[in-house]
């Protein structure tokens, strides 16, 4: 029985009191229980406050409801008993064949256990990375890279149709400092003062330079100055940015969209934009420039769209993007953002509630904070090609891409994080993702073994024979599953999957250390052998599902 099936049988019995007046609640006024799994084991299988939720509303005390639930939850088919704890909790044990069948549930399930349909219907648009096309992805942008693309898999496992998209920054004075930078290094001069540094940028203008030459036309560095800018801005953003793609491909962090800021203004889209706000009564012409009163809907001053000399502010592009991606069909736009964003919560929030949509449904914007890498004890703070900054292809050449993504992945998108490289290259069970990786391995050397031993599931499954605590343990740690991957999309934290991982690998390592799948000897094959089969391989399937939703593999052998 599945904490879901579980929580399906205690509303039946609360229909049931309803209909035959035990209980006094206002039609429709049963709730979908809350089953958890109690801290203290010793307090039962599963645990339900529901009893607490309802006593007011069916005029009684909670103690008293729940003892009414208690001997009709003795009925229920797979309760083995139920009893009252504290002010009103329900705690509930399974019987042993009702607990085990969650195994054979895993398994034929396969790679579908644990998804839902709670978002279908939903179109999620999820903009993430974004970094300006100047340079390899930064450390900052590797994070936004492995939580973005976490965040869109575990949200396409509820059911929801998900967008991933690359805001592609070409327009602007970063673009213009970048293309100087290429041009100074073609030339041989120094990096201008508000410039890009690095090997790569002389990497680009060299690959600019060798392009041109090769379509016959002449080395751009000999061009006159604002003919040779915009060669190497053309050419080189380009370059730039298909470096970037395969880097985050290399990743496995693929988009749907690759959206050009640039396309906002010369499609007309910043205009159409105003105009739509125009509409609305929220526009206001002051001082010779075009603001949108943000104040009206909370933000603490109004913004510029058009400057008075005409020109769009860098507001304005964001305007037009939100109401481009609504216009393609997005009911949420997730916005992942780095630290430095902050302040820019208020003003986006304020823009989306001056279109007549909702702040935190139609829009939501997920802040990250920094990441700083160590190494020996010491931050690591310089890139071999980058310079200044450290990037995603140096991490992923410290530890590789697991590792790289699941550290990345693991922890809260609001909090700064410390990698240590050493840790993560290390087959420690100190290192989260070898802890986890290493328990699918060893589901995989188990079922291996078995096979060779003459234990197999096609002996049949009997899941009586789960029997033990550590049994129970297990199939516990399993059950929580789907709720865990709910959560994550509900509340947009793709790191409850990987620290549940990491709680299922550690219940499987002392299940292991405790229980045998294979006889001892020349003892025969019983059905506790095959019903532990059924158990290890559902926790393969459990693994293997969850490090997919984190982009990470599971390794049949370490």
């Amino acid at each position: 029985m599945t904490p879901e099936e579980l929580a399906a049988a205690i509303r039946r019995v609360l229909e049931e009191a309803v209909a035959d007046g035990s209980v006094s609640l206002p039609e429709g006024e049963v709730p979908d229980p809350r089953v958890e799994r109690p801290r203290n084991r010793d307090h039962g299988d599963w645990s339900t406050n529901v009893a607490m939720q309802l006593a007011r509303k069916a005029g009684t005390t909670p103690r008293a409801l729940a003892e009414l639930l208690v001997g009709r939850l003795a009925g229920v088919s797979g309760v083995a008993s139920a009893e009252v704890a504290g002010p009103g909790f329900l705690n509930i044990r399974l019987d042993a064949a009702s607990a085990g069948t969650l195994a054979r549930t895993v398994v034929e399930a396969g790679a579908s256990y644990g998804r839902n349909q709670a978002l279908t219907g939903q179109h999620i648009n999820l903009e993430y990375v974004s970094a300006n096309p100047t340079g390899p992805v930064h450390l900052g942008g590797a994070r936004w890279a492995a939580v973005g693309d976490s965040l869109a898999r575990v949200l396409t496992a509820c059911g929801a149709t998900v967008t991933r998209e690359y805001y592609f920054n070409d327009h602007g004075t970063q673009i213009d400092r970048f293309a100087a930078s290429l041009l100074a290094s073609a030339r041989g001069q120094e990096t201008p003062e508000d410039g890009y540094g690095g090997s790569y940028v002389a990497e680009i203008a060299d690959q600019v330079t060798r392009d041109e030459v090769a379509a016959g036309r002449p080395e751009p560095a000999t061009l006159p100055d604002a003919q040779a800018t915009e060669v190497f801005r053309a050419c080189g953003v380009a370059l730039m940015f298909e470096a970037v793609k395969a880097e985050l491909h290399a990743f496995r962090s693929d988009f749907d969209v690759f959206f050009h800021e640039d396309s906002l203004h010369t499609s007309g889209a910043v205009a159409r934009a105003i105009a739509r706000l125009r509409e609305r009564g929220v526009i206001e012409e002051r001082d010779g420039a075009t603001w949108l009163r943000t104040t009206d809907f909370g933000d603490d001053k109004d913004r510029v769209l058009i400057k008075s000399d005409g020109q769009p502010a860098y507001f304005a592009a964001d305007v037009a993007y939100y109401l481009d991606k609504r216009a393609r069909g997005a009911d949420c736009c997730v916005y992942l953002l780095g630290a430095d964003h902050h302040g820019y919560i208020g003003r986006m929030m304020a823009m989306c509630a001056a279109y007549g949509d909702d702040p935190g449904t139609s829009m939501q914007i997920l802040i990250g904070q920094m990441v700083n890498l160590v190494k020996d004890g010491q931050p690591v703070r310089m890139s071999k090609r980058a310079g200044t900054i450290v990037t995603l292809e140096d991490l992923v050449e410290a530890v590789g891409v697991d590792a790289a993504r699941y550290a990345l992945a693991r922890s809260s998108m609001d909090s700064a994080i410390d990698i240590d490289l050493d840790l993560l290259a290390s087959s420690s069970s100190e290192n989260p993702v070898y802890y986890v990786q290493y328990a699918h391995a060893r589901t995989r050397s188990v079922a291996r073994n078995a096979a060779e031993h003459g234990v197999s599931r096609e002996a049949g499954f009997d899941p009586a024979a789960l029997d033990t605590q550590a049994d129970s343990a297990l199939l516990g740690v399993l059950a929580q599953f789907p709720a865990t991957v709910a959560q994550a999309a509900s509340l947009r934290e793709q790191h409850r999957v990987a620290r549940y991982l990491e709680s299922l690998a550690a219940a499987y390592h002392a299940w292991y250390g405790v229980t045998r799948v294979t006889p001892r000897g020349q003892d025969p094959v019983d059905s506790g052998h095959v019903a532990r089969l059924w158990l290890n391989d559902a926790v393969t399937q459990v693994l293997a599902n969850g490090l997919g939703l984190l982009g990470v593999s599971a390794p049949e052998r370490m």
